[in-house]
């Protein structure tokens, strides 16, 4: 099938003193820049006033404030669908990475969980097991990782990459261990 040109309509066309009346009204309406060299004021309009310093501080258009995350528990997950959510809790996603905690002090742990979790993060890993270890003691009392690390997952930057996180299924630890869920990584 053959393509037909269509004609563009011609741009009327000014004369050169109707441009030059134009131009007379345009440099009436604008005003040079401050500390820019320009030639001297020909028209006889005033200088624009000084401009004054702000004195208060404004907060930055390009910052965005943000509510704080909500707090994660191992039956909770915000930021979840019912299918994924459900999928974690039953032990039925890829494990991309490991971390075992177990005979570390809480001064050892917790920096290795956040370095753990960090380069996992910028890996673009999704699913990781942090394994605690149940630490059930004689007296009934849960081993002092298993209650630490839900606090650090809750804690400062650990909580803006997480979705979520659960007990893993029995295969994987059980109560000594839990899934994460970390957020995408969105590259700018």
């Amino acid at each position: 099938m053959k393509k037909i040109k269509r004609k563009r309509p011609k741009k009327k066309s000014e004369t050169p003193a109707e441009d030059a009346a134009l131009w007379v009204a345009v440099k009436k309406t604008v005003a040079p820049m401050l500390g820019r060299d320009l030639p001297p004021n020909q028209t006889g309009a005033k200088p624009p006033a000084p401009v004054r310093p702000i004195t208060q501080s404004r907060p930055r258009p390009d910052v965005i404030h943000m509510a704080p995350l909500p707090e994660l528990s191992h039956g909770d997950q915000p930021g979840l669908d019912k299918s994924t959510a459900k999928r974690l809790r039953r032990g039925k996603v890829k494990i991309e990475a490991r971390l075992d905690l177990h005979g570390m002090t809480q001064a050892e742990a917790r920096p290795a969980l956040v370095d753990f979790l960090d380069r996992a993060w910028y890996a673009g890993k999704r699913e990781v097991l942090v394994i605690t270890g149940k630490g059930t003691r004689a007296d009934g009392r849960i081993g002092v990782l298993r209650e630490a690390v839900p606090r650090w997952l809750n804690d400062g930057e650990n909580r803006s990459r997480i979705t979520a996180f659960t007990h893993a299924a029995a295969k994987d630890g059980g109560e000594g261990a839990l899934y994460v869920r970390l957020k995408k990584r969105h590259i700018i």
